[in-house]
């Protein structure tokens, strides 16, 4: 059975079964069935080798792995991100938070060049634990709320930190606090994170005990809160100092920000929508049990505040279609209101088309695909346009 680069196909996508990830969401969500009862994390839709899509032929019920689609014939599938990338340079996933994830960073374009060279030649597995670097790319992202979504995004504005940690006791990190109170500054802040990452044995029992004894305190602070939310998962690690370094936020469904490189970051709970860079390179930096690389770490992040107040991204509006300004060229983000009026659309780039709710249905050539919601389907560049109608919200993702 040929595919062909000039026609639409219907997409299957694996589900990553993460510990962290929810048994139930992406089954009441989307009708995901879930007979062995496992976390259901994240649904992958690309070519990414950890986790690639499948096209699957709507007459025959054949199927064929995106990546091998996609070698066939570059040029024609990818279009302009051929020219531009030389692959599918965007991933796109459901997500599905039962659990916080690991504080994470992940490092820019030229680090991660640099990182993922250095230990190839150095010999490390990709598959290594304490491997680092996974591949060459950067990993910006967008994520957009389905549900309420907490997250942690960015260094607080520096005040903000003072007026939390100023009266706090833990000698372990006193001498750091106190050098960061009397001098807010991007030097004495990673001074303070890096130690608060490297405390071990009773030095980070002490203080964690002592922390969490200050945030039942503080409660009504939604940064002490989250220390104790935090705490009934990770009832020891020093990554719940973080909400008292890090906006914490809480996405409401539409709501969507933008995660740069080099900035921690943690998802916390709920489902989102997640568009990003191809790419798997995590740096992390606490609420986790594996490997943590700090000196990489602390490499790797760039020690600026980040108003909370600008972390929510708001479309461009025109007509039935918003658009986010994505500040990168490795992905688009658009959200297609639908109404029983075909809108029409034409591409030079590969695209992912996701019924986020309702019912789709693409139209392209002698191809018609209905979308329920859960389902997507892959645009090569070389079908040249499509038109969608039907009710609901459709993503598309596509490259800039």
């Amino acid at each position: 059975m040929s595919f062909s680069s000039n026609r639409i196909y219907r997409m299957q996508n694996p589900i990553q079964n993460y510990a962290w990830g929810s048994k139930d969401a992406l089954q009441n969500m989307y009708g995901i069935a879930n007979p062995d009862g496992k976390p259901q994390a994240e649904i992958w839709m690309g070519a990414h080798p950890n986790g690639c899509s499948s096209l699957i032929d709507e007459t025959s019920g054949a199927t064929l792995r995106l990546d091998t689609f996609i070698a066939q014939n570059p040029a024609a599938v990818l279009g302009d991100a051929q020219a531009n990338f030389g692959a599918l340079p965007y991933l796109f996933k459901v997500l599905a938070a039962a659990e916080p994830l690991s504080i994470q960073v992940h490092p820019d374009k030229a680090s991660a060049e640099i990182g993922f060279a250095a230990e190839n030649t150095a010999g490390v597995a990709l598959s290594a634990a304490h491997r680092n670097f996974k591949d060459p790319n950067h990993k910006p992202e967008l994520v957009y709320a389905l549900t309420p979504y907490r997250a942690m995004n960015g260094f607080r504005e520096f005040d903000e930190i003072v007026s939390l940690i100023r009266d706090l006791k833990l000698p372990a990190l006193q001498t750091e606090m106190d050098a960061f109170c009397e001098q807010p500054n991007s030097e004495t802040l990673r001074v303070l994170f890096g130690a608060s990452l490297r405390l071990q044995g009773d030095a980070r029992r002490d203080t964690v005990a002592s922390l969490l004894s200050v945030a039942k305190q503080r409660q009504q602070q939604t940064a002490f809160a989250e220390v104790l939310r935090l705490a009934e998962f990770y009832p020891e690690d020093m990554g719940l100092f973080a909400p008292l370094l890090l906006n914490v936020i809480t996405l409401q469904p539409g709501d969507a920000m933008f995660l740069y490189a080099r900035t921690p970051h943690a998802y916390l709970q709920g489902i989102g929508l997640e568009a990003m860079a191809s790419s798997d390179n995590v740096l992390r930096a606490g609420l986790t049990p594996k490997h943590m690389d700090i000196d990489a770490l602390l490499a790797n992040v760039d020690f600026v505040a980040k108003p909370a107040a600008e972390l929510p991204m708001l479309p461009m509006v025109l007509g039935p279609v918003s658009d986010y300004p994505i500040p990168v060229t490795d992905f688009s983000f658009s959200l297609v209101d639908l109404a029983n009026e075909p809108l029409e659309s034409e591409t030079a780039t590969a695209l992912i088309l996701f019924c986020m709710d309702g019912r789709a249905v693409i139209n392209s050539g002698e191809d018609t695909l209905t979308l329920q919601a859960g389902e997507s389907c892959f645009v090569p560049a070389a079908a040249g346009g499509f038109n969608v109608s039907g009710s609901g919200k459709l993503v598309q993702i596509g490259s800039r």
